[in-house]
């Protein structure tokens, strides 16, 4: 029933041992339209593609094994901690290698702007770390990225927390305005800004964890998104909806998150799946 926008599933598979297999049967088995196993590492893409095949080969019912590599695809990207700033031209000649010799990419990214300290967090981000060279250098990475995408014409999946004028100027400077701002984390102007050059805006489980004193407002922005711009994911393995919040997120409680938004814009989830789904083709050509 449910569709899953996208998923960091190397994270699931590589990292966190959650048995890759179960998780694409499962998805195999609810008649999953859509997986895209997002990169952030230049280098990344050969060994993600290589855990997901060997997960789909685990499968023990080869219908489902079928569906499981009929309906993944693969983003490539750099995120931007420091080291991937400071190395940033070498970076992006490796992650143009890689995408050369790779089949069923759909996507660039994910890439963008992170200005959320944490040291402490799984980013480990240090506001200590970013002087003016730093700075300037993520917004390059991220322009050079979107300049692939374009140069490319795949969509761009951003990465944007804590950085809304920055990833809005640096999008402007390239004019590349196809893809996802996923895992959105802004509020209603913010949403306009981007919805007005033409990108998507992607919900994950993080919109369930929205106080009361703040519902209204997160009303009003899952009815801001139009039909024809509106996606939901699930960030695996972060941001598990509520009532799991706190655990390792999955594709299988994906559905959590659908039920949250559409009941926030009045329709079914069915509605809101099928809303997805063909955004999802429209987008990534699917």
């Amino acid at each position: 029933m449910f569709s899953d926008t996208h998923f960091h599933f190397h994270n699931i598979v590589t990292e966190r041992c959650i048995n890759g297999a179960e998780v694409l049967t499962h998805m195999a088995a609810a008649n999953c339209f859509f997986g895209m196993d997002i990169g952030t590492r230049c280098n990344d893409l050969p060994a993600r593609q290589a855990a997901v095949e060997k997960s789909i080969s685990e499968i023990t019912d080869a219908r489902l094994a079928e569906k499981a590599r009929n309906f993944m695809y693969y983003s490539a990207g750099i995120w931007p901690d420091v080291e991937a700033i400071k190395d940033r031209y070498n970076q992006m000649k490796v992650l143009r290698e890689h995408i050369s010799k790779a089949s069923r990419i759909v996507a660039i990214g994910e890439g963008g702007i992170d200005h959320h300290w944490n040291p402490s967090g799984v980013d480990s981000h240090c506001e200590n770390d970013y002087d003016e060279e730093v700075y300037q250098g993520e917004r390059e990475l991220f322009q050079m990225q979107l300049e692939l995408a374009k140069e490319m014409d795949l969509p761009f999946i951003v990465h944007s927390r804590d950085g809304f004028q920055d990833t809005l100027d640096c999008i402007k400077n390239v004019g590349w305005n196809k893809g996802i701002i996923h895992c959105y984390s802004y509020g209603l102007e913010e949403a306009k800004a981007f919805l007005d050059l033409g990108w998507y805006i992607s919900f994950s489980g993080s919109v369930t964890y929205t106080k009361k004193s703040k519902l209204e407002e997160m009303h009003q922005l899952l009815n801001l998104v139009p039909k024809d711009r509106i996606l939901c994911e699930t960030d695996a393995p972060y941001l598990a909806p509520v009532p799991f919040r706190g655990q390792t997120n999955t594709p299988a409680l994906v559905d959590n998150t659908y039920r949250f938004v559409a009941e926030h814009r009045g329709i079914t989830t069915e509605d809101l799946c099928d809303t997805v789904d063909a955004n999802i083709k429209t987008l990534f050509r699917v």
